[in-house]
């Protein structure tokens, strides 16, 4: 875990420090997390999701999942964007709709 843990974070360009800190735990047991001598609980599992959106599954197996949800993706969105994309999401499921009939 501590491996998939590690890359992303670097894909997410952050530093140990600024991971360790988002998840409220010292640098020192974030790096023992990475290096595979700690692991995380179930509470912090679920805080790593929670506060980064990182898929608990691939963390525990390194299966990535092969679907998307719409909450994911609204998340990934810009607050200041996500009416906008909602309404498109509406407007989408409206034209999909439609071709059923």
């Amino acid at each position: 875990m501590g491996k998939r843990l590690r890359i992303v974070r670097i894909k997410a360009n952050y530093t140990q420090e600024q991971f360790a800190e988002i998840l409220g735990m010292s640098t020192a047991y974030y790096g023992k997390i990475e290096r595979g001598e700690h692991g995380l609980s179930l509470k912090k599992l679920v805080h790593v999701y929670e506060k980064l959106n990182i898929d608990i599954n691939y963390l525990l197996t390194g299966a990535k999942s092969s679907s998307f949800t719409v909450d994911a993706i609204i998340k990934e969105c810009p607050v200041d964007k996500r009416y906008d994309l909602e309404q498109l999401l509406k407007y989408a499921l409206n034209l999909a709709k439609k071709k059923e009939k």
